[in-house]
C-alpha cells in the first residue's frame, strides 16, 4: 500500500523592514558653476517643431539672443517662498555621487544608485549669476562652432538631505562619495567629469562655511542679476556690448529702407 504524501508546511515568509539613514549636508563651491538648463524655445522646438527655416527666415531672425538665452539657462523657481531663484535637478548631485563610485575601489556605481538618493526634485543654488558667453563647438558632424551665452556663479553654496539604505550605507560612508564627487565629477556645464573643463567643482562644508554666499546670492539678489546683468569677463562684455550695438545699427537700417520705400 502507498505511503500517502507529506503535506508541506511553507516555511514562515519574513521581510525585514528598509531602514533609512539621513546626512543634511551644506556644500560649497570650489570652482564657478555654469548653467546648462534647456531654453524654452527649445523644448518648444521639439514638441511641435516648425520645420527647416528658408533663406529669407534666416535673416529676418537673429540667430541668438544673449540676454534671453542667459536668463533661460538657469532652472528657475516659479512659486512664492522659495529661498533662490536658482535651481539645480536633485538628479544632478545623485549622478555626480553614482559617477563618483567609479574612481573607488570595492563599491558599485549601480549599487550606489539603488542604495542612495537626494531628497526632493530640485536644490536651491545660491549664489549672485552672472552673463557668460563663450565659443563652444557643437555636436553636430561637423563639430561647427558657436557662441553660446549662459548663466555662471562665480560662488555658489547649497544645501541637500541626503538619503542612503542602512545598514548597507552609513551616513560617514556617503558624505565622504560627496566629497569624492565634488572633486572628481561637479556638477552643471563643463564639469570636471568632461575632462576639458573644471567648473562645478565642490566640497562638503558647514552652513556656517556657506553664510556669506547665501546672503550674498539669495532670491532679490538673483532676481537683480537676472534683470540687469554684469558680466564673468571682458571677453563677455565686449561680445555683448558689441551685439547691442550692432543690433541698434542694423534695426536702424532697416528702418530707413521701409520709410524709403514706403
Amino acid at each position: 500500500m502507498m505511503s500517502k504524501a507529506k503535506k508541506e508546511i511553507p516555511a514562515e515568509l519574513i521581510i525585514k523592514e528598509v531602514v533609512q539613514g539621513v546626512a543634511n549636508v551644506w556644500v560649497r563651491g570650489l570652482t564657478p558653476f555654469i548653467c546648462h538648463a534647456m531654453s524654452a524655445k527649445a523644448r518648444q522646438e521639439f514638441l511641435f517643431p516648425r520645420g527647416r527655416k528658408t533663406k529669407a527666415d534666416k535673416q529676418q531672425t537673429m540667430k541668438h539672443n544673449p540676454l534671453e538665452e542667459y536668463r533661460c539657462s538657469a532652472y528657475r523657481s516659479r512659486g512664492p517662498g522659495e529661498p533662490t531663484r536658482i535651481l539645480m535637478p536633485a538628479t544632478a548631485f545623485k549622478s555626480a555621487i553614482c559617477n563618483a563610485a567609479l574612481e573607488t575601489p570595492g563599491i558599485e556605481k549601480t549599487q550606489i544608485g539603488r542604495l542612495v538618493w537626494v531628497e526632493g526634485a530640485y536644490v536651491s543654488l545660491y549664489g549672485a549669476p552672472q552673463m557668460h558667453m563663450a565659443v563652444v563647438r557643437n555636436s553636430d558632424m561637423k563639430h561647427t562652432p558657436d557662441v553660446r551665452t549662459r548663466a555662471i556663479l562665480p560662488e555658489w553654496a547649497c544645501s541637500m538631505t541626503l538619503r542612503f539604505a542602512a545598514p548597507q550605507l552609513n551616513a560617514e560612508q556617503v558624505v565622504t562619495l560627496l566629497g569624492r564627487a565634488g572633486v572628481f565629477i561637479g556638477v552643471g556645464d563643463f564639469r570636471q567629469e568632461k575632462g576639458k573643463g573644471n567648473y562645478g567643482q565642490f566640497e562638503v562644508c558647514s552652513e556656517r562655511d556657506c553664510a556669506e554666499i547665501v546672503k550674498a546670492g539669495g532670491l532679490e539678489a538673483q532676481d537683480a542679476a537676472f534683470a540687469h546683468p554684469t558680466f564673468f569677463d571682458s571677453e563677455t562684455e565686449e561680445l555683448y556690448s558689441w551685439f547691442e550695438a550692432e543690433r541698434k545699427e542694423r534695426g536702424e537700417k532697416r528702418g530707413q529702407k521701409r520709410e524709403a520705400a514706403g
